[in-house]
């Protein structure tokens, strides 16, 4: 079977990469990632996750896996930001508070799909200016969800308590997907030879 992963994103391929499973990158380019106004915020990740997965078509031997990540502030969503103005602005908001991060994520193959949601809760303490002045000189918020990557400097000094899976706040579940994968599409980790992979 083979495994491919549907995402530009480096902290996925990172992670992906750290359960031993084999995969390969497909990314298909111009997908339309909006959903409806009055989607409720807990479904807006999964949502997407599955138009994702609806742009491939998978052979037998395949099984494709699509996410999305969203950052959700008192029910408000706050996914990429603009500039770095607005950077600054989403990372102002989540000082001192807490937050939800939700990652939606489908599985396909031939013959099915499975899609879920996982949710981690993020508190900040209060950052000062100084501290995200620095952070957007010498990091890349535009590429994440609520402007910071918890793995970088922010987390670091930032992030006070987290409830939930940490790797879910990266972007990507690796234990419920590895789950999944195992109870509903029937890969075995002791299949694959870790030196296949070197």
């Amino acid at each position: 079977m083979k495994l491919i992963l549907s995402s530009n994103s480096p902290r996925r391929r990172e992670l992906l990469a750290g359960l031993d499973i084999p995969f390969e990158v497909r990314v298909v380019s111009g997908i339309d990632e909006s959903f409806p106004d009055d989607l409720p915020t807990d479904e807006i990740a999964e949502f997407v996750a599955r138009k994702k997965a609806a742009a491939y078509a998978v052979a037998e031997d395949e099984i494709v896996i699509t996410a999305d990540t969203i950052v959700v502030l008192d029910g408000e969503v706050l996914g990429k930001p603009r500039d770095l103005a607005d950077a600054a602005a989403m990372l102002r908001r989540l000082s001192g508070r807490t937050h939800r991060v939700i990652t939606g994520v489908t599985l396909k193959n031939y013959v099915k799909q499975t899609s879920f949601s996982v949710v981690s809760e993020v508190t900040f303490k209060s950052l000062s200016e100084a501290e995200i002045s620095y952070y957007l000189r010498y990091y890349k918020p535009l590429d994440k969800a609520g402007a910071y990557g918890i793995q970088e400097w922010i987390g670091y000094i930032g992030v006070t308590s987290l409830s939930g899976s940490y790797f879910n706040v990266m972007g990507f579940p690796v234990q419920r997907i590895h789950e999944v994968l195992c109870k509903e599409f029937g890969l075995n980790f002791q299949d694959f030879d870790k030196t296949l992979k070197l």
